[in-house]
């Protein structure tokens, strides 16, 4: 949800970095906006995130999204969609912004009456016959359609596949699907209703928890335990077969793979159990009530971790050139998200470094264990490039803004290998028992909230016994790479 409260009492003593302490007032300038009332009418809105300013909408926090999708059986044409959103209000409304802006807009009711509607920008603004007064309930419906097709700037939340559809929402294309406050500061609870055609099969994030048939179609309900970002939305529409397995503790685990191929991705389907069992062993029990892997007959030249069902190409597990230990280190990146991303998740996208260091640094592991590449190796070529990397992307938790037009060309080299230095350089600094100890404690005490770069700064600091602030302040902010504890000897490229 919007920002995890905490209590006064809970409250570590501040560090006095000044950078650390700038990282405190600009999340509590975000407390501050969404209380503010909403400004003159039909404006497009934002909550001033620093890499995409557009995102998100002030005045109220969300508490669940109802999402019915009806799929006709062609991916080029436009589902008939209707959201329900629940929510509390934060402030004086009488406006009330949605980011949506790939769709066409049938409908809207506010506490169940007609509302007036048009488009602002990427906003959809809502205006209700009445102002909704600050700590009201709010549920807006919005019947729409929900466009396959890409906008024409090449941007849409779809991904068509061979036989249909799946969802590939990072970093703000979910608005592109479906009405929404799009910003991984305001998690939610979801339920998703998919109809579709007689031998389609539709899978959401979460477990299902009701299928029903009429008319030669089929619609199923999926529902999550926990609260999502929209980014992490997925829902897969396609000819597809779902395999059950178990994971550890009896952890459901299923699979959705397109059905001709179901054999021929089995010996890789099956490692899965004992990747969450390594990952467990690292960091905790697993977050979430279900996982798996989504495998789409697509080219997408990413992967994607969607909560409880990350989102895998097919040619990773089909090319014959891709090296086993290689495939293997990838899907434990994306299952490293489901703790670091999903579950805990960013307050702001500056602090991406948290969720693509982490899964980094987990997949470094991974292979220097499972397949004998050393971590110091790696970590050494990364504090090689690291100052090339800063002076293009930007530091570690100051990365650039995304360039125009390619908005997900913040998932620079800096947010990945460049930031899982940030933590090796960490453990360098303050040994192997008390780095495990901040990883673990960073989970469990996040669990389905919002983190900052603050955040764990000061978690480090109490780990540690000392003031990590100095520390940080060069590894996080510095543009030139800080020298590696332990390491006297590394240099940077020139």
């Amino acid at each position: 949800m919007l920002l995890t409260p905490r209590t006064a009492a809970s409250r570590p003593k501040a560090l006095r970095t000044p950078r650390v302490a700038a990282a405190l007032l600009a999340a509590t300038a975000s407390v501050a906006l969404v209380a503010a009332s909403a400004p003159s009418p039909v404006a497009p809105l934002g909550i001033g995130d620093p890499l995409f300013p557009h995102l998100g909408n002030p005045g109220y926090d969300v508490a669940s999204y109802d999402i019915d999708f009806t799929y006709r059986g062609d991916n080029r044409k436009p589902l008939e969609a209707l959201t329900k959103i629940d929510a509390r209000t934060t402030a004086l409304l009488e406006h009330i912004n949605l980011d949506f802006a790939h769709g066409k807009v049938r409908s809207v009711e506010v506490n169940g009456e007609r509302a007036r509607f048009e488009s602002s920008g990427e906003d959809l603004v809502v205006t209700p016959s009445v102002p909704v007064g600050p700590g009201d309930r709010l549920r807006i419906t919005v019947r729409h359609t929900s466009d396959p097709m890409p906008t024409k700037s090449g941007e849409g939340g779809w991904l068509r596949t061979g036989d249909g559809l799946a969802m590939a929402n990072q970093a703000d294309a979910a608005h592109l699907v479906f009405p929404c406050n799009d910003h991984p500061a305001d998690k939610a609870e979801f339920t998703f209703r998919i109809t579709a055609p007689e031998g389609v099969t539709a899978v959401a994030n979460g477990l299902p928890v009701a299928a029903s048939r009429q008319g030669g179609t089929t619609t199923r309900v999926y529902r999550t335990h926990h609260p999502m970002a929209t980014e992490l939305a997925q829902v897969s529409i396609g000819r597809s077969t779902v395999l059950h397995r178990k994971g550890p503790h009896g952890l459901p685990v299923r699979d959705v793979v397109p059905t001709k191929d179901r054999k021929v991705l089995e010996r890789w389907l099956k490692k899965t159990p004992g990747q969450i069992d390594w990952m467990e062993k690292k960091v905790g029990r697993y977050p979430f009530e279900v996982y798996g892997v989504l495998i789409a007959h697509a080219q997408t030249g990413f992967e994607l971790e969607t909560q409880t069902l990350s989102l895998f190409e097919r040619e990773l597990f089909t090319r014959s050139e891709i090296p086993e230990w290689y495939v293997e280190s990838i899907m434990v990146h994306e299952l490293a998200h489901q703790w670091f991303g999903d579950s805990v998740s960013p307050r702001n996208w500056s602090d991406l470094w948290l969720n693509e260091g982490h899964a980094t640094w987990y997949e470094a592991l991974f292979t220097a264990e499972k397949a004998d590449r050393p971590l110091t190796s790696r970590m050494r070529a990364a504090y090689q490039q690291s100052d090339g990397w800063r002076a293009t992307g930007g530091p570690p938790a100051k990365p650039k803004a995304p360039a125009p037009g390619k908005k997900i060309s913040i998932f620079r080299p800096i947010v990945y290998d460049g930031s899982a230095l940030v933590l090796y350089a960490l453990r360098q600094e303050i040994g192997q028992e008390a780095f495990d100890r901040v990883e673990r404690e960073w989970v469990r005490l996040h669990r389905d909230g919002n983190v900052s770069t603050a955040d764990f700064v000061r978690l480090a600091s109490l780990a540690a016994g000392r003031d990590l602030g100095g520390f940080f302040d060069g590894w996080l902010y510095g543009k030139k790479t800080p020298p590696m504890p332990g390491h006297p000897d590394w240099k940077p490229a020139k």
